[in-house]
C-alpha cells in the first residue's frame, strides 16, 4: 500500500491540473489566430503563463475543494479565452475547430504524461515522483477530454455539434446554452454525468496506461492512492 502525504498530493496534482486547464484555453486561441481571429493574441492570452489563465473559482477552489473532500472526482476550469466568431473566415465551421482544440490539447497531454510516467519507471525509486504526477496528469487530461467533448453547450462538444449541424437545427440546439449549466449539474447530481462518462475515461485511461508501461493494477493503485480513495 503505497503512503502518500498531503504535501505529495499537492505537488503531484498541482503541475498537471494548471497545465491542462492553461493549455486547454491556450489551444483554443491559438487555433482561433491561425483561422482569422487574432483577439486571444492582441490580449495576452496566448501564453504558458498560469496567471494570466487562472479563475480562482474553476483553477483553485472547486480543484482544491474536491482533492481534499477526496472526492474521487477532480475537474476545475480556466477563465476562457475570448474568440470574436465574426473575424473568423468561415465562422460555423471555424468555430467547430476552435472548439475542439482544447480537448485535443488535452489528448496530446495526457500522452505526454503516459510518457513521463514511462521514464519514472526507467528511474526506479528515483522517478516515483514522475510516476505520480503522470498519473495524476493522464486522469485529468482525460476527465477535461471526454467532460468538454460532450454535446451539450456550452462545453466545447457541443460548439461542435452546433458546427456539424445544418442551419436552422444549429440555431435551435444553441439556444440550449443559457441552461447547460444547469443540465451538467443536474447530470452530476443524479448520477447520470458518471454513467455516461466513465465507461468512456475508463477505455481512454486504459490506452494510455499501455503506453506508459505501468500495469493497470499499479496503475490503478496509483491513481486511488493521489485520490485518498
Amino acid at each position: 500500500m503505497l503512503e502518500v502525504s498531503l504535501v505529495q498530493k499537492i505537488v503531484a496534482w498541482v503541475p498537471p491540473v494548471l497545465f491542462a486547464i492553461t493549455v486547454h484555453e491556450v489551444a483554443h486561441g491559438w487555433i482561433a489566430a491561425r483561422l482569422g481571429d487574432k483577439t486571444a493574441l492582441m490580449l495576452g492570452r496566448l501564453t504558458l503563463n498560469p496567471v494570466k489563465h487562472i479563475d480562482p473559482v474553476g483553477t483553485i477552489l472547486v480543484p482544491g475543494l474536491l482533492m481534499l473532500m477526496q472526492s474521487g472526482f477532480l475537474f476545475g476550469w480556466a477563465k476562457p479565452v475570448p474568440v470574436t466568431w465574426q473575424n473568423l473566415k468561415h465562422p460555423k465551421r471555424d468555430m467547430a475547430l476552435v472548439a475542439a482544440a482544447g480537448p485535443g490539447a488535452n489528448l496530446l497531454m495526457a500522452l505526454g504524461w503516459a510518457l513521463v510516467i514511462r521514464l519514472g519507471l526507467q528511474l526506479g525509486d528515483t522517478g516515483l515522483a514522475l510516476l505520480f504526477m503522470g498519473t495524476a496528469g493522464i486522469f485529468i487530461n482525460t476527465i477535461l477530454m471526454v467532460l468538454n467533448l460532450l454535446p451539450l453547450p456550452p462545453l466545447d462538444g457541443g460548439r461542435v455539434m452546433t458546427g456539424l449541424l445544418p442551419g436552422p437545427l444549429a440555431w435551435k440546439f444553441s439556444r440550449i446554452e443559457p441552461y447547460g449549466f444547469m443540465i451538467l449539474l443536474a447530470l452530476l447530481v443524479t448520477g447520470v454525468l458518471g454513467k455516461i462518462m466513465w465507461p468512456v475515461i475508463s477505455l481512454v485511461m486504459g490506452a494510455l496506461g499501455l503506453v506508459s508501461g505501468l500495469p493497470a493494477r499499479d496503475f490503478q493503485q496509483v491513481l486511488f492512492t493521489l485520490l485518498g480513495i
